[in-house]
């Protein structure tokens, strides 16, 4: 995926993650991406370590799931040490 791609694909799993998570009134466009895009790093890193399997980083649903999953673990962290 190229830059632009990064961007957009974070910033969609940062913000169903925020939904998920009920944050989505506490924080802007810019936290959702860097969310979703470390989500997605987070999450394919698990995928990866739990399943065995390849991290392909690509347009799917299962990449947009394991970003997702990825967003709400972070943002599960961040609001514990709050």
């Amino acid at each position: 995926m190229g830059l632009l791609s990064w961007i957009l694909f974070g910033a969609l799993a940062g913000w169903a993650a925020s939904l998920v998570m009920g944050k989505s009134g506490q924080q802007g466009c810019l936290a959702n991406i860097l969310v979703g895009v470390a989500g997605a790093f987070v999450g394919g890193l698990i995928a990866g370590w739990l399943g065995g399997a390849e991290v392909i980083w690509d347009w799917s649903l299962r990449s947009f799931g394991t970003a997702v999953l990825g967003a709400v673990l972070l943002l599960a962290l961040f609001s514990r040490k709050r």
